[in-house]
């Protein structure tokens, strides 16, 4: 399906300098148009671009932002890309061997996340400037400390336990770090690792392994734990599709690309899962108290996440383990491949055929004691072998 051009819009790269340029934050902006700030991030990476309504006043406020108003100084911008300058602990950044420091984009709201944000105020003069690479394991780090501590939050919201949910995020950037050049070039990366760790947490084996089959404690708060309760019962589409939306605060295109949905089916399971929550708890039909809830559970639970370094280690043991069996296994084979070549036959020996039954004689019997009449033949035939003549003739009847 196509859509006219409408409303003419700048470059995604030349709206987010127009927004920097402003002094505006993604959440300021979103708060402006009135939509969420992953909106705003997707318009600004190309993703996805405005329609009616909303691309009218985005573009009508990009406009504002291109004219400045007259007698301003022409630096005011300086000290909000200083600002913006994110220090070498919290900006992951894209590449294998020197990977350009850029500030990661958060994909969750404030209520589902803690971010670290750079230092306020201009860099001092005499203050010598930052190398704008960054390593490999910087960068992973840094993604790490931006995005771990929400991921294992949203995890448990989705599972209900929370061992599973550090051991989901964990095993998720496990697998991050071992096809970094992968993630690091990736437009989102905190989304590649959060649809990992809840692929992951949400995999029907967990309930056979023996550690995850008795029930954890509770939330303390009764509100919390019926929450907890009613999102438990849906099935696990939907309870993604409801956390993903109302929850984190994507919007529906982004929610549905995510749980690999078209955008009807995402909005479908959407408006079942609120349906099924409003049922159980009509105080939280609405989206937004719903979203409330969700934070404020997420945030009374004490989830810890490993540190980065412990996370990088394990990944390569992790990765050492499995290609020294691989290699085992592969010795195993060629070993009894060799084998099986030296011992087998050279040469094709036919099968022994099957005895037949010859006319005439009797078959032989099983060893045992002999008759009456074996016993007396035999004796014949002994006497008459021990003193009959040298030559025996037939005699005529």
């Amino acid at each position: 399906m196509t859509q006219a051009p409408g409303t003419p819009l700048p470059p995604p790269e030349e709206r987010r300098r127009l927004r920097e340029t402003g002094s505006l934050t993604q959440a300021q902006l979103a708060e402006r148009l009135g939509v969420s700030r992953a909106t705003v991030r997707a318009w600004e990476t190309g993703r996805t671009s405005p329609r009616g309504r909303q691309r009218e006043a985005y573009a009508h406020l990009l406009t504002s932002l291109a004219r400045p108003a007259a007698g301003e100084p022409k630096a005011t911008a300086r000290p909000e890309k200083r600002t913006r300058k994110p220090a070498p602990a919290t900006a992951p950044t894209p590449s294998t061997e020197r990977t350009p420091a850029t500030a990661p984009t958060p994909s969750t709201e404030p209520a589902l996340a803690t971010a670290p944000t750079p230092p306020a105020g201009p860099a001092p003069p005499s203050r010598p400037r930052r190398s704008p690479f960054l390593t490999p394991a910087q960068a992973f780090d840094a993604l790490y400390v931006f995005c771990a501590p929400a991921l294992v939050r949203q995890t448990y919201l989705l599972t209900g336990r929370r061992e599973l949910a550090r051991e989901s995020v964990e095993r998720a950037f496990q697998v991050a770090w071992q096809r970094w050049p992968e993630v690091a070039v990736d437009p989102d990366p905190a989304g590649w690792v959060r649809a990992t760790a809840y692929e992951y947490a949400l995999s029907p084996w967990h309930q056979f392994r023996p550690r995850f089959q008795q029930p954890e404690p509770p939330p303390a708060d009764a509100a919390g734990r019926a929450l907890l309760d009613v999102l438990l019962t849906l099935p696990p589409p939907y309870r993604r599709t409801l956390l993903l939306h109302d929850g984190v605060g994507l919007g529906l295109p982004e929610t549905a690309a995510e749980t690999e949905a078209s955008t009807p089916a995402a909005a479908n399971r959407l408006l079942h899962a609120r349906a099924a929550v409003a049922l159980r708890l009509p105080h939280l039909a609405d989206p937004a108290e719903l979203h409330r809830r969700l934070a404020q559970l997420a945030s009374a639970e004490r989830l810890h996440a490993a540190k980065p370094p412990t996370v990088r280690m394990d990944s390569e043991r992790r990765a050492r383990f499995w290609t020294r069996a691989a290699i085992a296994f592969t010795l195993a084979l060629i070993g009894a491949t060799a084998l099986t070549l030296r011992t087998a036959p050279a040469q094709y020996e036919p099968p022994v055929p099957p005895g037949a039954t010859v006319r005439g004689v009797p078959p032989r019997t099983a060893p045992g004691p002999l008759s009456a009449a074996e016993l007396s033949l035999r004796s014949k035939l002994r006497s008459a072998t021990a003193h009959g003549p040298e030559r025996l003739l037939p005699e005529p009847r």
